[in-house]
């Protein structure tokens, strides 16, 4: 596919999550326009925290919006806290401070997903982003795509993005159907406010307490105002991975009966309890597919074990505006280019966050034990230097033959 010298392709971006929006804020940055496909009547993100390691605020701070993300992210003052999980001995604690910006030129921060989505939202006019606008099909026409949406209207574009997460209907359409396969893990979350959390709960650490087929996570989000929990425990019989689904505070403490005082608490302390089950997904051979891409959780989707699925949306966003911005009259080139210099990284970090599960959830007895004495002596910081020291700019620009 091409578009005529000196034009600039036609670029719609399916999805207005951080991923979409990041990727319409850096297409902003590098020169070139899109459109933002949003099925939901307004930007916002479900009640769930997210980690941002120095791989995505480098990005953060590039693209313009790491000031407005500063006012309520939280810096963090250990990276993981693990703790065991009947009665918090602590087992392992990285201090961050100062070795994280000494190492890799930023801090680490956690912060509700809503203020991650407001600092990249901040980078895109108003104008680009159209809402309540389901996609429910994308057809090539000729030499561009015809988007259709739920409301019967249709816009054309020579490009599409698919950042419509993990049950893209662009993925489905291009790529090779890929049925997901049940984890066996479901996973629980809530946000608990500051002044119902026990103590050390508002402590700047990303608490990790290991139990037998369990572990439990917490830390402040929200400029300490709040405290975000996530838990990941035995799948039962159903299987509902939708971020909208909830269960009871009861069925969320029965899963960690018997476990430290302080989990039960900030578990009572919650008001509303989501509920997923994990679907596995493998790395996919491939995601782009001449005019349309793949990007964040619609190509790579990933347990949460490392903090990475938003820094890996914004990571994939930066390099596809910088591609695109280098040969815009060839944008399916480009989009090849993107792929290559995403997928063996993304797959890896698929891979490792799988898995943790394995290594979190052993059960007391000698290899639990091995394991705790592993991470008494190790240096996750440096060992995850791959992870956080990336910067996917530069990679690309690299790549791309630019400057610096």
């Amino acid at each position: 596919m091409q578009t005529a010298p000196g034009s600039s392709p036609r670029i719609a971006v399916v999805g207005g999550g951080i991923g979409g929006l990041a990727a319409a804020g850096f297409l902003r940055k590098y020169g070139l326009q899109a459109r933002v496909f949003e099925q939901a009547a307004e930007l916002t993100e479900v009640g769930a925290g997210v980690v941002a390691a120095p791989n995505a605020v480098r990005l953060l701070r590039s693209l313009g919006g790491f000031e407005a993300f500063e006012r309520t992210a939280v810096p963090l003052t250990a990276a993981w806290q693990f703790q065991r999980w009947e009665d918090g001995t602590v087992l392992s604690s990285e201090s961050l401070v100062p070795a994280c910006e000494e190492l890799y030129g930023e801090k680490t921060y956690s912060a509700h997903r809503a203020d991650l989505l407001a600092a990249v939202r901040a980078g895109v006019p108003d104008e680009w982003v159209t809402l309540g606008a389901r996609a429910v099909d994308v057809t090539p026409v000729g030499d561009h795509y015809r988007i259709d949406l739920a409301d019967g209207s249709s816009h054309e574009a020579d490009v599409v993005v698919a950042a419509d997460g993990v049950h893209s209907i662009v993925r489905e359409r291009f790529a090779s159907p890929q049925e997901p396969e049940p984890s066996g893990i479901v996973a629980y979350r809530s946000i608990v406010p500051a002044a119902s959390a026990p103590a050390g709960a508002l402590d700047p650490v990303h608490t990790l307490w290991l139990g037998p087929d369990h572990h439990f996570v917490h830390y402040p989000v929200s400029a300490g105002r709040q405290v975000n929990v996530v838990a990941f425990g035995p799948a039962g019989s159903t299987t509902d991975d939708s971020w909208s689904a909830e269960t009871s505070v009861k069925q969320f403490r029965a899963e960690f009966d018997g476990w430290d005082p302080r989990v039960l608490a900030l578990i009572d302390a919650s008001d509303r309890v989501g509920r997923w089950d994990l679907l596995d997904r493998p790395p996919l051979p491939r995601w782009s597919f001449d005019g349309v891409t793949l990007l964040g959780d619609a190509a790579h989707p990933q347990f949460p074990f490392y903090a990475q699925g938003a820094a890996q949306a914004i990571e994939d966003a930066v390099t596809l505006a910088v591609t695109l911005s280098t040969t815009p009259e060839d944008p399916a080139g480009a989009l090849r280019r993107y792929e290559a210099l995403r997928l063996e990284r993304t797959a890896r970090i698929q891979e490792v966050s799988h898995g943790r599960v394995h290594v979190n959830h052993l059960p007391d007895g000698d290899a639990q034990r091995e394991r705790d004495a592993r991470l008494a002596i190790g240096d996750p910081l440096r060992q995850n230097g791959w992870i956080y020291g990336h910067d996917a700019e530069q990679t690309a620009r690299r790549a791309e033959g630019l400057e610096g």
